[in-house]
């Protein structure tokens, strides 16, 4: 019986931990695209792709971020557009949620190992209803992201032609939806060309949005008119996201507006829809109406810290979060009106949960600051502001360039950009415990010390 009992043991030890799954689930998707777009049949040239530029490209679409260095509206087949599509919509919606759907679909039972690792992937509170919860996923992501391109080809069809403005209107989709920031404009300005489109605007704004809210918020409010609640987490997400959108249009709009590059020139209708469009599409979609190099430095600034927050849990975006930000700055409000607990909406935040915001904010901070370092070692042309943005934007997986930067960066720069990707991706928080899943916890307890803060 002890023979049994320790080979049972021994199996479950080898046994990969979680975390690390979903590090290696993520990794393994960006390799089997990379291999796909490195094919013949993925460039418009019918030739191999070079291997580090199909590399480049199979991390950011994967990690749904943006960055190219190739124009993706003229270098890619409509192979090749369709792979980054998939490799989009499998990076925003988690691996293991198509990995799920996949064993229903092949009709097999879903194992509570699998459960664990779904819950891990889609963010969620607990077991109860995941895989329900995942078709709903699913359903919803291809409701929205099919409305989306319905509106969208209004626009595209008569510019582009009936085949071609089809197959824009739902890759900006669910470019859109995922939080991606691809586009197929040949231009390579984003879109940029329809900044005086309000129906276009208003549909990728609205998608970005649906997209960073996150699934149980919006699981919660299609059950608001039965239920007549939210729950505390999607209270705290609604209004954080409110809060920044209108900052961000606020201060952008007050800077920007004797700016004769932005908003000058344009009536203040125009002005305020580009407005609105870029405090929502800087928490990390990296669309742009209006060229990110012609912002201003206090613009830029603003700019610099919504990458940094990004969306919400349960996302398509990237970032630390809003909820992450939205603790950190409760906990300094009740320390300032000497409140025992961080409190918000008759609600009490548990310490543990300012633990894990404190962490994810420092690993953060440490990564930018750290690789803008190396960067400026590997890339000094580049300079302190646009390498720091550049670093920024790979974490948020944002996709915002001050220029043509991401494309000129050296292979070691280039590197640099693929891991804050990746590192944005399955979340610092994530990578941090799939690091430390192996070490063991010392039972030793030592006795508290008392320093001086501040």
């Amino acid at each position: 019986m002890m023979n049994i009992i320790n080979r049972d043991e021994k199996r479950a030890n080898r046994k990969i931990p979680i975390m690390q799954v979903l590090v290696l689930g993520y990794a393994a998707v960006i390799l089997i695209g990379t291999v796909l777009l490195w094919l013949p049949m993925s460039s418009r040239s019918a030739g191999f792709t070079p291997f580090f530029d199909a590399f480049f490209t199979a991390v950011s679409a994967t990690c749904i971020t943006g960055l190219t260095v190739v124009r993706t509206g003229t270098y890619w087949s409509n192979i090749g557009e369709v792979i980054i599509l998939l490799l989009m919509q499998i990076g925003a919606l988690g691996f293991m949620s198509f990995a799920t759907l996949l064993l229903l679909f092949l009709g097999r039972k879903i194992t509570l190992r699998q459960r664990l690792l779904l819950q891990q992937g889609i963010s969620g509170f607990d077991l109860n209803g995941l895989v329900t919860l995942t078709k709903y996923i699913l359903i919803f992501t291809l409701s929205v992201e099919l409305i989306g391109a319905i509106i969208l080809s209004t626009q595209f069809i008569p510019e582009f032609g009936l085949v071609r403005g089809i197959w824009y209107s739902v890759f900006h989709s669910v470019s859109a939806f995922c939080n991606a920031g691809f586009d197929l404009m040949e231009t390579g300005s984003s879109i940029s060309n329809y900044s005086h489109n309000p129906i276009v605007i208003y549909t990728m704004m609205l998608l970005i949005i649906i997209g960073g809210l996150g699934f149980f918020v919006w699981t919660e409010i299609f059950d608001f008119p039965k239920k007549r609640k939210l729950s505390f987490h999607s209270k705290l997400v609604l209004s954080t996201t409110i809060v920044l959108t209108i900052l961000g249009a606020v201060l952008i709009g007050a800077v920007e507006f004797y700016n004769p590059h932005t908003l000058k020139n344009m009536s203040f209708f125009t002005a305020f829809n580009n407005v609105l469009f870029t405090s929502v599409t800087t928490r990390t979609a990296g669309f742009t109406t209006i060229p990110f190099v012609d912002f201003t430095g206090a613009s830029t600034l603003v700019i610099f810290i919504f990458i940094f927050i990004g969306g919400s849990p349960g996302s398509t975006a990237g970032g630390i979060k809003n909820t992450t930000i939205a603790v950190l700055f409760l906990s300094v409000w009740s320390f300032i009106k000497g409140r025992p607990y961080i409190e918000a909406f008759g609600r009490r935040i548990r310490l543990a949960t300012l633990h894990r915001s404190v962490v994810i904010f420092v690993i953060g901070m440490a990564a930018i600051i750290l690789t803008t370092f190396i960067i400026l070692i590997t890339d000094s042309q580049n300079g302190l502001l646009v390498n720091a943005f550049e670093m920024v934007s790979a974490f948020g997986t944002t996709g915002i360039s001050l220029g043509n930067v991401t494309a000129d960066l050296s292979i070691p720069g280039k590197c640099i950009v693929m891991l804050m990707m990746f590192l944005g991706r399955v979340g610092p928080l994530t990578l941090g415990l799939a690091l430390a899943s192996n070490q063991k916890v010392s039972p030793m307890k030592y006795p508290e010390g008392r320093i001086l803060i501040g």
